[in-house]
């Protein structure tokens, strides 16, 4: 096995940075060291932990265009769309210190059993974060500002394709005021990971990732019968119902599909259209995919970057043709390139139906599947007939019983109607089903890792 990371310009084909990786003796003493900064960083008050969250915030806008560069180089993310990622970050920083000391202010109870009650929200430790390669900074400041907000310690285990970007967050976060050793990034492989889910002193673990590594991280951190909160795939379906706006819908279902290239775990992939709008949107859809430029990401007129790795697309590839094979058929793409980079053609399937993995699986990537409804409530359940449950989309003009049907009857953590959106900060982000369980942002991530403290005086 190879004692190094190698990272690779998915763009170039060219060889970026090698990282030697951390033997489990060296992981061991980063997590005893972490320990024992969470040891002082648990006591200091609300007030000062929001002052150095807010102070992160500024640290990562001030080198905005250093950290975007960095994952334009990485991952081939478009750099206007990296930028906007490293603005979001700065936001989730300013939320949580504007929001972080009130959420987690002590609160007053009377209990039948005493004089008074406080229920306090007490760090639980070192947290440990398991995090993906499509977000270089935002999932590692999804999870990580609101368990320092909580006063836990983080460890950080990125993706290996994004091992610079975790090392440089590391870096603006110390730089920024955090005490040493609170925030700390890992290189290490697979099995020293277990033994780091396993030391004593690590008291949760978060990952973000695929239903498959969500199972294996769970199983492993309940041997130990430890917290995890997790992020995972989807196959997100976006419902244009019987009375949708086409032209909203249209806009709305290709941008949702060809975000970040379509490597995005809340991305539209499913497109469930009624018979009455099917051939119209089919038309209109394909039409405007069709005209987007797959290229070099800093270049200007190109609309989508390569994919972040080679292997990673030809999984794509292999599942549009398997797809094929079961009956789907290409409207436009589903060519593979050849030549250096991880490109891979903006591609619409049409006749998509069980039993194909455009159908039951998440594709990784700008290929979008649409399927035939033949009304509004077959679209609903097409939609939930799906093991995934992150996020969706409904496009209908009656917003009033499109805010219902989102709100009763969509079996998933997030619902928008007439657009897409990722993430913001004021929102609970997180799925259910194979999607995983446990809420990120608006004020939900900062109590995944507290132990919830009954403090009972019995007498005064």
């Amino acid at each position: 096995m190879s004692n190094s990371i190698t990272t690779v310009n998915p763009t170039t084909g060219e060889t970026l940075e090698t990282y030697a990786l951390m033997d489990a003796s060296q992981a061991k003493q980063i997590v005893e060291a972490s320990h024992e900064a969470f040891l002082d960083w648990r006591l200091k008050p609300l007030e000062q932990r929001a002052k150095v969250v807010k102070a992160i915030g500024e640290a990562l806008n001030a080198n905005k265009d250093e950290l975007a560069e960095l994952m334009v180089e990485e991952m081939g993310k478009l750099p206007s769309q990296a930028r906007q990622e490293v603005e979001l970050c700065a936001g989730i920083c300013d939320y949580t210190a504007k929001h972080g000391p009130t959420t987690l202010a002590d609160e007053e109870r009377n209990p039948s059993n005493g004089e008074r009650g406080i229920v306090t929200y007490s760090p639980m430790g070192v947290i440990y974060g398991i995090q993906p390669w499509n977000f270089p900074a935002y999932q590692v400041v999804r999870y990580s500002i609101a368990n320092i907000m909580a006063g836990n310690s983080v460890l950080l285990k990125h993706a290996e394709n994004v091992t610079g970007s975790g090392l440089l967050l590391e870096k603006i976060y110390r730089e920024a005021g955090l005490p040493e050793n609170v925030f700390r990034t890992i290189i290490i492989s697979h099995d020293v990971s277990d033994e780091v889910i396993a030391h004593k002193a690590v008291r949760g673990v978060t990952l973000t990732g695929s239903d498959g590594a969500g199972r294996k991280v769970a199983a492993k951190a309940a041997e130990h019968l430890k917290k995890t909160v997790l992020e995972l795939g989807s196959n997100d379906a976006y419902l244009v119902l019987d009375d949708a706006d086409l032209d909203v819908a249209v806009k709305t279902c290709v941008t949702g599909r060809v975000f970040n290239t379509g490597q995005t775990c809340v991305a539209a992939k499913r497109f469930v259209v009624t018979d009455a709008n099917y051939e119209a949107f089919k038309e209109r859809f394909v039409e405007k995919m069709k005209a987007l430029k797959v290229g070099d990401p800093r270049s200007d007129d190109t609309d989508l970057g390569p994919m972040a790795r080679v292997d990673l697309r030809d999984t794509l590839h292999d599942q549009v043709e398997e797809s094929v094979r079961k009956g789907a058929k290409i409207l436009c793409g589903g060519e593979k390139p050849s030549g250096k980079g991880a490109f891979y053609p903006v591609t619409v399937l049409d006749n998509v139906t069980p039993g194909q993995p455009a159908y039951d699986d998440e594709l990784f990537g700008p290929v979008a599947a649409l399927i035939r409804a033949k009304d509004d409530e077959d679209a609903m359940r097409i939609a939930n007939d799906s093991r995934y449950g992150l996020g969706g989309g409904i496009i209908s003009k009656d917003v009033k019983r499109a805010t219902e049907l989102a709100s009763k009857y969509f079996d998933t953590g997030m619902v928008f109607i007439n657009g897409f959106g990722v993430a913001t900060p004021e929102m609970p982000f997180g799925g259910v089903k194979d999607s995983g369980y446990g809420r990120e942002h608006g004020g939900f991530g900062m109590l995944e890792f507290v132990n919830v403290k009954s403090v009972i005086v019995v007498k005064e």
